[in-house]
């Protein structure tokens, strides 16, 4: 399905496919021989997704752009099933494994692999060819650390830095989740508008 929202239309060259239960919204543009499979949704909510020519997004997966946080991926990548990747780089030649989510002004290097659930952090950055292991955390600028699931309190102390809710509601540590989610209900309420492209 593809959707203007905003006024922006995704685009899709004539050697990509988008499945007919996959979602196009808004500032999406694919590269060349790109594949979206079933399921998956790539949205721009007020900023872009730009995805790369011989990249494969998988069943479920989720690539979402904002202005202030565009989402990149680079050629010859794979996102694959459930994965989630909001408002961050994927470099060329990225594997995106099963579950793995990669937050927004996260950076991942070229030739890394994000094993299947793991995270990288908001800002942060995983250097070119890094192997981030199934189910363990990347957190930290210039260069991430890895952090195991066990590893909770050294991974607060890098993390608190990072400004999670800053980087993704625009409001300090300590808002209330009821005015952040008054905020989210406003922002998503765009989707009111959309326009549904398809035949």
């Amino acid at each position: 399905m593809l959707i203007e929202h905003r006024g922006r239309r995704p685009v899709v060259p004539d050697s990509a496919y988008v499945a007919p239960t996959a979602v196009l919204c808004g500032a999406v543009t694919l590269g060349e021989r790109a594949r979206v499979l079933h399921g998956a949704v790539l949205t721009a909510e007020d900023g872009e997704v730009r995805v790369g020519s011989d990249v494969v997004v998988m069943e479920n997966a989720l690539v979402r752009g904002r202005a202030g946080h565009p989402a990149f991926i680079g050629d010859a990548v794979l996102v694959g099933p459930h994965a989630h990747v909001n408002g961050a780089t994927i470099e060329d030649e990225v594997f995106v494994a099963t579950g793995a989510s990669v937050f927004p002004g996260a950076v991942a290097g070229a030739g890394c692999e994000l094993r299947i659930n793991s995270v990288l952090h908001v800002n942060s950055v995983l250097p070119p060819g890094t192997v981030l292991p199934i189910g363990w955390i990347a957190a930290g600028t210039p260069t991430a650390r890895l952090f195991a699931p066990g590893e909770h309190d050294q991974l607060w102390a890098v993390q608190q830095e990072l400004d999670f809710p800053g980087t993704l509601y625009g409001v300090p540590r300590g808002t209330s989740m009821r005015d952040i989610m008054a905020r989210q209900v406003d922002y998503y309420g765009a989707h009111h508008h959309d326009l549904t492209l398809n035949d």
